[in-house]
């Protein structure tokens, strides 16, 4: 396996310079992600990873992160939490998402999540950026009502996800589903691939629920899912300056 996973890399790097660009500075850890998320086909991973080069050069300022400033007002509805770690070390993203409206700003919203994104990952790094930190999410759709449905946001957020951030979700819990977010739920469905999907828990009974509790565990999970943690508003963590 070891072997295998070094000719993959290989030829990884190969094709990346073939594509004009260079892996140089990123270790084993960053590139196996990109395998992983390619099923291990070096000349796709390739293209993925020169894709998420452009756009991150793209997208992201000088300094290497998106600041709080340009973000704040989709940080001032206080509808996105960091808590964390949980039993596995990982940062959890917590989202009521009855704060949430649809954003009239798409691109504005795109480095919104981009932020949050880099933040996430940012909080999982000891010391020095190992390059497979992974994040939890859990969703609550808790009170949602038809002013909070954003299909458009979902998808988007999972597509970034997909594309720009391969194997860096660990688990992504949804709770409180209501009848009215299903039919949208189908429908972003459609934009996941089954790597995402499988990653996906919608919790929606007692076995379940001490599923999420064990996984998380209580000193992570905050109050309102059954655990013990107060819930910590994005803007109110502070870290070094350090991004993925």
């Amino acid at each position: 396996m070891e072997e295998s996973q070094e000719l993959a890399l290989t030829q990884l790097r190969k094709s990346v310079e073939k594509l004009s660009s260079s892996t140089e500075g990123y270790e084993k850890p960053t590139l196996m992600r990109f395998l992983i998320a390619r099923s291990m086909n070096p000349n796709k991973a390739a293209k993925m990873f020169v894709d998420w080069q452009k756009w991150r050069a793209s997208m992201i300022p000088p300094s290497g992160f998106i600041p709080d400033s340009e973000v704040k007002d989709e940080l001032e509805t206080r509808k996105m939490y960091l808590q964390g770690p949980t039993k596995s070390g990982q940062p959890l993203v917590v989202c009521k998402v009855s704060k949430h409206f649809p954003a009239k700003d798409q691109l504005h919203f795109k480095k919104f999540l981009v932020h949050v994104l880099d933040k996430s990952i940012a909080s999982a790094i000891q010391g020095k950026e190992v390059g497979d930190e992974k994040v939890a999410c859990l969703i609550d759709l808790q009170n949602i009502t038809y002013k909070n449905l954003d299909a458009r946001g979902t998808i988007t957020g999972f597509q970034i996800l997909q594309a720009y951030y391969p194997e860096r979700l660990s688990k992504c819990y949804i709770l409180h589903m209501p009848g009215i977010f299903v039919t949208l739920w189908r429908f972003v469905c459609r934009f996941l691939d089954k790597a995402t999907k499988e990653k996906i828990v919608i919790v929606t009974d007692g076995e379940e629920q001490r599923k999420l509790e064990e996984e998380v565990g209580l000193d992570a999970l905050p109050e309102e899912y059954g655990g013990r943690a107060k819930l910590t508003a994005f803007q109110d963590v502070l870290l070094p300056l350090t991004t993925p």
